[in-house]
């Protein structure tokens, strides 16, 4: 394949995204046309396959692959996982099942379109958290400028794969090995900061390191597994606030804000009634959304009818199924916390609304709280764990 190819490539897929609405500034796109991805794919990939009940992730070596079947999968808007669990795809010995992706090259639709979001343009400040791969620091680089430019991974490997990535097409930005969410003061204030990974709530320290009227771009999570993208701007008295954006935008979540470990578990007895609400709303992508602010330490598994919330540190319990004779559903529950009770109020309030996507959702964070609130910041509202 010649270089002329991967840029044909490369400029057949900007056309696609000019297209679907998602690139319109003529800087973020020139950095579409000027980046070449599959340097940073690297060597391998993980290909996915879903058999039941369980993901398989199979290592795919550029060195095994047509060099135009690898072009042609570079420059698909599709995220190509690079990590699962600690392990780069290279290094991988035999397909790996189940598991969890710890670093990937986000599709480049989303990539590029945040960037947009964010407000990234020549001369601004920026930091990126969550370097991955390193690709989304380079189309930043070729905006903003590479000296202007501060990106943190907290995974050695990925962080080393990233900067040599960097380096083969010349950039040399800062690039540090370190926690993301603290931030990198060394080099603060900055006008944008932007989180290609998710939080459970923003460390205030982080906020600390915008310049006032500068932008947080970062996508909410929680042990629900539901995501919100949030674009907050910096205010002087030490305030953020903004709005989700519209979309479904989702990202893993940072590693300090995980989940915790835990074994098997045991579905216990507990109390049961109706349900007030059918549990497929946690199917929805807001649904979902504000189940999780309603049980910000519940881990969510199951799906459909069968919905089970785990609070591990509690002990509490809710699972909820269809009823015998097929009209409603039961809940039973159990521990400290009535987890279901907490989520069917939140839901029944947010169909009052007339259940509105979560671009209709805000966030405000201060010194002392961040609250995810809707329609308006006296609106409804929830307190994100801290």
């Amino acid at each position: 394949m010649t270089t002329e190819t991967a840029a044909a490539l490369r400029l057949r897929l900007v056309e696609q995204l000019v297209a679907e609405g998602v690139l319109h500034d003529p800087e973020v796109r020139r950095a579409a046309e000027t980046v070449p991805r599959e340097v940073f794919l690297g060597p391998a990939i993980y290909k996915p396959s879903s058999p039941p009940g369980v993901t398989v992730w199979t290592p795919t070596r550029r060195d095994d692959t047509p060099a135009d079947e690898w072009l042609r999968l570079t420059y698909q808007d599709q995220t190509w996982v690079t990590q699962i669990d600690g392990v780069l795809a290279e290094e991988a010995t035999g397909p790996v099942t189940g598991g969890s992706p710890t670093s990937s090259s986000t599709l480049p639709g989303v990539v590029l379109w945040m960037i947009e979001q964010a407000g990234v343009a020549p001369g601004k400040r920026v930091l990126i958290i969550g370097a991955g791969t390193g690709l989304s620091t380079a189309y930043i680089c070729e905006v903003a400028a590479e000296e202007n430019v501060t990106s943190i991974e907290t995974d050695a490997a990925a962080a080393e794969r990233a900067r040599k990535a960097l380096a083969e097409i010349g950039y040399a930005p800062t690039l540090i090995t370190a926690d993301g969410l603290r931030g990198y003061p060394d080099r603060a204030p900055y006008d944008i900061v932007i989180a290609f990974c998710s939080m459970r709530h923003v460390p205030y320290g982080l906020l600390q390191q915008i310049e006032t009227g500068g932008t947080l771009l970062v996508t909410i999570s929680g042990w629900g597994v539901a995501h919100g993208l949030v674009r907050l701007t910096v205010e002087a008295n030490g305030v953020a606030e903004g709005r989700f954006l519209p979309g479904y935008t989702s990202f893993m979540i940072a590693r300090p804000h995980d989940r915790p470990a835990h074994g098997p578990f045991e579905l216990l007895p507990g109390d049961e009634r109706w349900s007030r609400i059918d549990p497929a709303l946690l199917d929805d992508w807001t649904g979902r959304f504000v189940a999780q602010l309603a049980a910000p330490s519940a881990e969510r598994l199951g799906a459909g009818a069968e919905q089970i919330l785990l609070d591990v540190a509690s002990g509490s319990q809710a699972r909820t199924r269809a009823a015998d004779d097929g009209e409603g559903w039961t809940v039973v529950q159990r521990g400290p916390l009535n987890l279901w009770t907490a989520i069917e109020d939140s839901l029944l309030g947010w169909q009052s609304y007339g259940s509105p996507h979560l671009s209709s959702f805000g966030m405000t964070i201060t010194p002392d709280n961040q609250k995810v609130w809707l329609d308006v910041p006296h609106g409804p509202s929830w307190t994100l764990p801290i």
